[in-house]
């Protein structure tokens, strides 16, 4: 019987504001556009933009070198707190209504 590989419960949703901790982007800040749970990895609004080369189609007649967002491990990218809007990790509490939810370590804010 084959073994069911598990994905981790990933720290980061879509439209988090992120900081980048690691990489040619080290130190910019963007909001989440997209997360990629299978291969642990997310697209940030402005961040590891790549030069894609086009071909011309009907959406884009003139085709050309057109810059977008390519994904980034989410083990660079650190989440920031919505109380002092520095980078902090990220903790699972029980709220009131006995519902997880996520909670930023350095502050103890409760993440929206």
């Amino acid at each position: 019987m084959e073994k069911k590989k598990t994905t981790p419960k990933l720290k980061i949703r879509k439209g988090d504001l992120v900081k980048v901790i690691a990489g040619d982007s080290k130190g910019q800040q963007g909001k989440i556009v997209e997360v990629l749970v299978k291969e642990n990895r997310a697209i940030v609004e402005g961040i590891n933009m790549v030069s894609k080369h086009t071909k011309p189609s009907a959406s884009n007649p003139n085709g050309g070198i057109i810059k977008k967002e390519a994904p980034i491990h989410i083990s660079n990218l650190m989440l920031v707190d919505p109380k002092s809007g520095k980078p902090t990790r990220v903790g699972r509490v029980k709220n009131s209504e006995g519902k997880l939810v996520r909670v930023a370590k350095k502050s103890g804010e409760e993440i929206k």
